[in-house]
């Protein structure tokens, strides 16, 4: 396996070192690019192919949220994205993963688990800790949305077929997984992922379990 290539950004330098430090003894993962701040990031990323972004919320120069929101919108690169943070509010965990982070730890997680979350995110595209899944199952709360000037009802006008791949996305399942355990292709698969993100209005798997749960679409 070829190592994974990480971004560490986060503007207190001793934290950031050690960080570094830690993460480069393992034998799969490479930090090869640190910033301070989420533009200096930003700059370096145009000429720097980045796996999984380890990524500090309260920075100077556009903090955790503005660099997330902006590279979800760009879409140049896809980098998969884990926020470290010390807050710990449910609604602001919720609109991270909402916005388009891939997994959330707090800033007092064990290496080890350090390094399953990046392993996880970058083969599955999710990694979310027991804290944050309790998260989301305290907000699940809403059901629908108004859209278009009618009440659209997520469970309802979701199919049968596109609630049990969404359920099977959200147990971390692979399209190839998913496939074998519906007896459908993988290509097929890959367009019922694509129905339910564009009826969820999500862009990644993220977000979209993320919104799944919260909205109490499925149970974890």
């Amino acid at each position: 396996m070829n190592k994974i290539k990480l971004a560490v950004v986060d503007d207190h330098n001793l934290f950031r070192a050690g960080l570094v430090q830690i993460l480069n003894q393992s034998d799969d993962l490479e930090v090869v690019l640190e910033a301070t701040d989420g533009r200096e990031f930003l700059t370096k990323l145009s000429s720097t192919e980045i796996d999984v972004i380890l990524l500090d919320v309260d920075m100077p120069d556009l903090n955790g949220i503005e660099v997330t929101e902006k590279l979800r919108k760009d879409g140049q690169q896809d980098p998969k994205i884990i926020i470290l943070s010390m807050h710990d509010e449910d609604q602001f965990i919720l609109h991270l993963l909402e916005i388009g982070a891939n997994g959330y730890l707090l800033k007092d997680t064990d290496p080890d688990e350090l390094e399953e979350a990046i392993k996880k995110v970058y083969e599955k595209g999710i990694y979310f800790t027991d804290f944050v899944s309790r998260v989301m199952l305290n907000k699940a709360t809403i059901k629908t949305r108004q859209r278009s000037g009618k009440f659209f009802n997520y469970k309802t006008d979701l199919s049968e077929r596109e609630l049990e791949v969404l359920g099977l996305i959200c147990e971390g399942f692979t399209t190839a997984e998913i496939a074998d355990k519906v007896c459908l292709s993988p290509r097929t698969v890959d367009g019922h992922r694509t129905r339910i993100m564009e009826k969820l209005g999500v862009h990644n798997t993220a977000s979209l379990v993320a919104f799944a749960i919260k909205n109490d679409l499925i149970s974890i």
